[in-house]
């Protein structure tokens, strides 16, 4: 999947009432947000600030976005990371709002946020805050691109800003991948650059050179920032004439120089060096074994109308029968696998773009990673002999129109943000579409693509903490271990010539989960504002709610089983998650389709029943729902998959402990839940040996004795809800629990006074600590809790 699916379907691991299983990605101040390639890296990180974002309600914010059609690409030779410094330094007071945090502090205050990032050859700068402040808003932040005061006294100060936030990117594999794969470029072109920017690049090294940054930052300024190559985009309730009036009148006054935009187009072929076509044996810091396949292409964002790169990733990254992560799973050597182009500068700009396929290997796979990479290229060479066909592309054309003429409303400062890019890429009449749609089927541009995904051209990644002490080399920035080596003769003998194809590779077959009926329901109870309980029993209850606001074809199901056997014991809570990883696991094909076809569903291991989570256009639901009930009632596995997931399950609590904010999380709630198992308790359980037959035996019992509540929302009627619920008890065919259950654990009370717990880091490589300082309220009136919050809001800018 090329798009920030990877995150939508699967298992996930709850670990407590904030969960880290939220469905939105969010960005962080980050120079490259991370890649899509690498849900691992994603996973768990900004917990915290996910659940903030999603606290703002939508409606009544208003955004605005710019982004200058310039990045670090322009970083001058001797200042590596200016670009970046000079995103932070605008923010440092203007001529006409000299205080140096004002906007910040007057955002904070008006329930706003704001944002900003540096990309290869774009800079993005975006905002929200509430309606009524907007105006005022906008006028301090013009003055950015106005005339920001970048005071001397600043500079020394934000330089560590910039620097910490470098330090906080280090330990990132994405992070890490991207910056190896950059110093692959040929000598010369502005791949090679260290984007990022430290303490080191913009103080220690200008100093000992008598550069003077300060009087650099003014220049790139002016020579950049220029109102010409600027696209800015304002989202608000306001009539349009009203917006335009304030537009004219806040922005006229950026200054524009009239000199030419600088264009990198004509650096092609970065990639086509001998350092290139390789392999690359990297040390990762997570346990993690990992192969990453990736090839230079020509750049392919002319061919917008066509997406040839869409189309081919959707067949690579297809899950289905007969694809490539299909055959690996069976194989048991591969978990997961990305593929496509992530649309990042780093992987999309006017000097080249990426086709990268990433594969997450068991401890089997990573011994025989050769063979994975060449059923990847039997893939790929059976696409080239089939050539492009129109029925996908259709299907794919199809998927894309529903999911856009049906989507929901986006974050107002996401949606600006994208638009503000969108106008820097496309025609005026695309700026709305033209990232999403697929225009006109053109197979010579997706062949042409496509034929030049051959092995000859391939460079090969493999990370793993096997590699430790194999690595000679240093990548110079991030401090990335790795070695450099030709890949072995008889496969490179092998890929030269014209190889076998796999019988068991083969294109997918019709879809039969896409929606084709969009027909709103009629009620048939009375209209509620909330979800009501329409059925009770001793085995279950359901609530239900029609849409009667948003008026679209879509529905959200979720269910919980509830049952008292999973907090019996560390070694059941970490069956309880094997149970739940295999189950996604043997679903991941025969649910593939529905995925595809933007039907959603996620099996959540919660820390008192499984959650199943199901959404989209409520034509195809019902089937989807049904196949995951079905696998769950025929539950089962082999020695082999049981093997694979408990070995995946070590690494995934390895990852968790060695981060500092989750480690420190996972203590603070052992302190504060009564009767919680840590994660250490459940990596001991695991370390210390679980059999498959311990897991059979521990399903049967989970499944025998429960109290399911299901929720169903949207466009649906009551007597097809009921439907849902029925579903799961007739199929299940369970005992009613004993004695009703609670399904949050208790807070212990704390004994006033100070507390202090230190917690040794687990990661010594990681500069990074953690403090959590926490005070405990106890329960309190909703009025309390309102000004705790407003407490919250406005101690944040300040710290």
């Amino acid at each position: 999947d090329d798009d920030d699916d990877d995150e939508d379907s699967g298992a996930e691991i709850e670990d407590d009432e904030e969960g880290f299983e939220d469905e939105e990605e969010f960005d962080d101040d980050d120079e490259h947000d991370d890649d899509d390639l690498d849900t691992e890296d994603n996973e768990l990180e900004e917990l915290e600030e996910r659940a903030e974002a999603r606290k703002k309600t939508t409606e009544k914010q208003s955004a605005a976005a710019l982004c200058v059609g310039v990045g670090s690409f322009a970083d001058p030779d001797d200042l590596p990371g200016l670009a970046h410094f000079l995103e932070h330094m605008v923010f440092m007071g203007s001529l006409k709002y000299p205080d140096e945090n004002g906007f910040d502090a007057f955002l904070k205050k008006h329930g706003g946020s704001d944002n900003a990032s540096t990309d290869c050859e774009r800079t993005v700068f975006q905002f929200d805050v509430q309606r009524k402040y907007f105006k005022e808003a906008l006028d301090r932040w013009a003055q950015f691109f106005i005339h920001p005061l970048m005071i001397r006294d600043a500079i020394d100060r934000e330089v560590e800003a910039v620097d910490s936030e470098y330090q906080l990117a280090r330990p990132s594999d994405a992070n890490r991948k991207e910056m190896l794969f950059g110093s692959l470029a040929r000598p010369g072109h502005p791949m090679g650059k260290f984007f990022w920017g430290n303490a080191e690049t913009l103080k220690h090294e200008p100093k000992r050179n008598n550069i003077d940054t300060h009087a650099r930052l003014k220049e790139f300024w002016m020579r950049y920032y220029s109102a010409h190559y600027m696209t800015l985009v304002v989202q608000s309730k306001e009539t349009l004439d009203t917006l335009e009036k304030w537009v004219t009148e806040i922005f006229s006054q950026i200054p524009n120089n009239g000199l030419p935009k600088p264009n990198f187009g004509h650096l092609t072929d970065p990639f086509d060096t001998p350092a290139f076509n390789k392999l690359y044996r990297v040390v990762p810091i997570r346990k993690i074994h990992a192969l990453t396949i990736t090839w230079a292409l020509p750049p392919q964002q002319q061919h917008y109308r066509v997406k040839p790169l869409h189309y081919i990733s959707w067949l690579v990254g297809h899950e289905g029968k007969g694809s490539i992560l299909s055959y690996l799973r069976k194989k048991c050597w591969a978990l997961a696998l990305f593929g496509g182009n992530g649309e990042t500068g780093f992987e999309q700009n006017s000097t080249y773009s990426v086709f990268s396929i990433s594969i997450t290997l068991t401890d089997e796979g990573y011994e025989h990673f050769y063979e994975v990479a060449h059923t990847v290229f039997q893939y790929l060479k059976m696409l080239q002999k089939l050539g492009p066909e129109k029925r996908i592309f259709e299907e794919i054309q199809k998927i894309e129109d529903n999911e856009f003429h049906y989507q929901e409303q986006t974050d107002p400062v996401e949606y600006v943000e994208n638009m503000c890019e969108n106008m820097q890429l496309y025609p005026l009449q695309d700026f709305l579409t033209g990232d999403q749609l697929l225009f006109e089927y053109k197979p010579e541009v997706i062949a042409e693509a496509l034929n030049q995904l051959v092995p000859q051209k391939a460079n090969l990644v493999l990370l793993s903490g096997a590699n430790e002490g194999k690595c000679d080399l240093k990548e110079k920035w991030f401090g990335t271990q790795y070695s450099m080596e030709d890949v072995e003769n008889s496969w490179a003998e092998l890929w030269k010539t014209n190889f076998d194809l796999n019988p068991d590779l083969h294109l997918p077959a019709e879809n039969k989960y896409i929606a084709t009926d969009f027909m709103l329901k009629a009620f048939d109870c009375p209209e509620t504002e909330y979800p009501v309980k329409i059925v009770n029993t001793p085995q279950g209850c359901l609530w239900y709610k029609k849409d009667n606001k948003f008026k679209i074809p879509k529905a959200y199901i979720r269910f919980h089983l509830i049952s008292p056997l999973i907090q019996k014991s560390a070694a059941n809570v970490v069956l309880f998650d094997i149970f739940v990883n295999i189950l996604t696991h043997n679903l991941a094909e025969p649910a593939y389709e529905a995925d595809v076809a933007q039907l959603e569903y996620k099996l959540v291991a919660g820390e008192h029943g499984l959650i199943i989570r199901v959404k989209g256009f409520n034509h195809k639901l019902p089937l989807l729902f049904q196949l995951i009930i079905d696998y769950l009632a025929e539950f089962s596995s082999t020695p082999a998959v049981f093997t694979m997931i408990t070995e995946q399950l070590k690494k995934t609590y390895f990852n968790i402990l060695i981060k500092p904010e989750t480690l420190a999380k996972d203590v603070r709630l052992l302190i504060l839940e009564y009767a919680r198992w840590s994660m250490i308790d459940k990596y001991r359980a695991l370390m210390d040996g679980l059999s498959l037959e311990s897991l059979l035996s521990f399903v049967k019992e989970f499944k025998s004795q429960l109290f399911v509540e299901g929720l169903v929302q949207g466009n649906v009627t009551s007597t097809e809800s009921v439907d849902f619920l029925k579903y799961v008890v007739d199929k299940l065919n369970f005992m009613p629990l004993e004695q009703e259950m609670p399904v949050q654990f208790q807070v212990v009370e704390l004994p006033s006074g100070h507390h202090l717990c230190k917690v040794r880091a687990l990661n010594k490589g990681d500069a990074n600590s953690e403090v959590t300082v926490y005070y405990q309220s106890g329960a309190r009136s909703l009025k309390e809790y309102t000004l705790m919050e407003l407490l919250v809001m406005h101690m944040e800018e300040p710290c």
